[in-house]
């Protein structure tokens, strides 16, 4: 593969004979450093984590599930970047609902090859997959301030990662899918279409039948939303404080499919103007509205609500609005010039024909 990764300092790394309990005390130790706070009474140690919610709060739980060749390719995605994705995919879910970041529990399956070093699924690496994982999804971590409180690790044929994201908000605060209502604005954050350009990049780049030259800014670019997700944690908290929202979902699945998700929750239609679709550098309209892990914000808005060009420098961009939903009528129209025609999920969905 032609692109690799710098991530700066390696964490201690895990023995060619590690086990089992090996792995848990360096992954207990690495959590301990995060572990402060007022939230988290104690962390790992113990047979349960304890969570101490502040006065007036409620909790959101969230979980999310990543297996290998689903959710992420071994030989496309950099370790690093598989531990940010699993933490990411949570968070994501945390910021739609304006909740504010508590702890995360994280459940790993291995195979015992991905255990030892070196690691074999990435030639010249000093580290063990595990090890690097545990890297990105910790130096992730510190970024947006979440203690690992907990988990479970067993052997497993493939590799798969559960996280549990625990947030708070305050009691009856928390943005809903299913606040909208016909009249409000459709708004989202940032630039759509990103991680899918990035997955195909990924996917060319790894093509070992094809030579590429050493990869510009332009790919760079291309590969830096599917490589290096970036939750809208600050803006769901400005939304949920400042009583911008009506209702709101996270860019996980693609416009398409999540768009119709909060519509259906609402009990509401919605029409998209695809000229007002805030496109991503290298992509196309249809990857902007069916490709999924933007990790965006899609969000309505009273008529009249004052919502900011930009929320803690992240652009908010106005894309369409809330329109009454009609029996028999497609859910959500996109509209095109003067051409308004159905806009059909054609986002990520398990278990689907296609």
């Amino acid at each position: 593969m032609a692109y690799s990764q710098n991530v700066g300092k390696r964490p201690t790394k895990i023995g060619e004979d590690s086990g089992e309990l090996d792995l848990l005390r360096t992954i207990r130790r690495r959590a301990a450093r995060g572990a402060r706070g007022r939230d988290l009474r104690l962390g790992i140690g113990d047979d349960c984590a304890l969570l101490r919610p502040r006065a007036g709060e409620e909790l959101a739980v969230t979980t999310d599930l990543s297996i290998a060749g689903r959710h992420f390719r071994l030989e496309w995605h950099p370790p690093e970047v598989v531990g940010r994705r699993t933490l990411a995919r949570g968070l994501s879910d945390l910021a739609a609902m304006g909740a504010r970041p508590v702890a995360a529990f994280l459940s790993l399956g291995l195979p015992k090859d991905l255990t030892v070093v070196p690691d074999k699924t990435w030639p010249g690496s000093n580290s063990s997959w595990v090890d690097r994982f545990l890297f990105g999804l910790f130096d992730f971590a510190k970024a947006y301030g979440v203690p690992l409180a907990g988990g479970d690790l067993a052997e497993a044929p493939v590799p798969l990662a559960d996280i549990v994201l625990v947030g708070a908000i305050p009691q009856g605060k928390a943005l809903l899918r299913s606040g909208a209502r016909a009249g409000d604005l459709l708004f989202v954050t940032g630039a759509l279409g990103g991680a899918e350009v990035g997955l195909k990049r990924l996917a060319e780049l790894s093509n070992p039948e094809v030579s590429w030259p050493p990869p510009d800014q332009k790919w760079h670019d291309a590969l830096s939303t599917q490589l290096h997700p970036k939750p809208r944690i600050q803006q769901g908290l400005a939304l949920r404080r400042r009583g911008l929202a009506t209702a709101a979902i996270d860019l996980s699945d693609g416009l398409s499919t999540d768009l119709a998700h909060l519509c259906e929750e609402s009990d509401v239609s919605a029409i998209v103007q695809a000229d007002r679709l805030p496109i991503a550098a290298e992509a196309s309209l249809e990857q902007a509205l069916h490709g999924g892990e933007d990790y965006e914000l899609l969000f309505t808005a009273r008529p009249g609500t004052r919502i900011p060009r930009t929320i803690a420098g992240v652009a908010v961009t106005q894309i369409g609005e809330i329109t009454t939903a009609e029996h028999g009528r497609p859910a959500v129209m996109l509209a095109t010039g003067c051409i308004v025609e159905p806009l059909e999920p054609r986002g990520w969905e398990h278990f689907s024909a296609g």
